[in-house]
């Protein structure tokens, strides 16, 4: 069994009401490429300003990453995407069409920074050996997971497919009745410091 881990990186936190929201990336070491997952915030910027971003140092060295892959394009998850110009960044076709035409959806200049462009996908997508990318829409229309083949049950890389464990403990949207069916070991989201683990 190939062995791919999965390393949570925190890189700012968000108000949200009364409490600040953690906002991680994750890094998968796969042995034939190293792949982030989403890529944060970049700085303070006003239309995110409500929000009140912290930012923490981004401690990835883009160097080291291979292939990019945005969940969505909020602007949460896409900031540091110009930190990774000129290497292959997969989004989902509905997602970056709506981030480019839906008013506030997020911050453009942060979508289509210079010199970066996107690996277009559309429906599920075979990445490398025993990672794969599965629409799952509910957060955004274009949502998009990571599942890892981990054995007998997947670890899944969800972004914001939940915001908070009680999304997957009462799935309402098709993306989460799709983790919850896939019957994953670990679920790994933006907002949350610890997996989601299966009962």
């Amino acid at each position: 069994m190939t062995t791919i881990t999965v390393t949570r990186h925190l890189v700012a936190d968000l108000l949200a009401g009364d409490e600040r929201m953690p906002v991680n990336v994750h890094v998968i070491d796969h042995p034939e490429a190293r792949i982030l997952i989403d890529t944060g915030v970049r700085d303070i910027h006003p239309m995110a300003a409500d929000m009140d971003p912290r930012l923490y140092p981004f401690d990835i060295d883009p160097d080291s990453i291979d292939i990019v892959v945005n969940t969505h394009l909020h602007f949460d998850h896409c900031g540091n995407n110009h930190l990774f110009a000129g290497r292959p960044i997969y989004v989902q076709r509905r997602e970056l069409e709506d981030a480019r035409s839906i008013a506030d959806y997020t911050i453009p200049e942060w979508v289509d920074p210079p010199g970066v462009s996107y690996r277009i996908i559309e429906g599920e997508h075979q990445l490398l050996p025993g990672i794969r990318l599965l629409p799952a829409p509910g957060h955004s229309d274009g949502l998009q997971i990571v599942v890892i083949e981990s054995g007998a049950h997947p670890t899944i890389v969800g972004g914001d497919v939940a915001v908070w464990f009680g999304e997957l403990d009462e799935p309402a949207s098709e993306g989460q009745m799709l983790v919850r069916a896939l019957e994953p070991e670990l679920v790994w989201l933006t907002h949350v410091n610890e997996p989601w683990h299966r009962r």
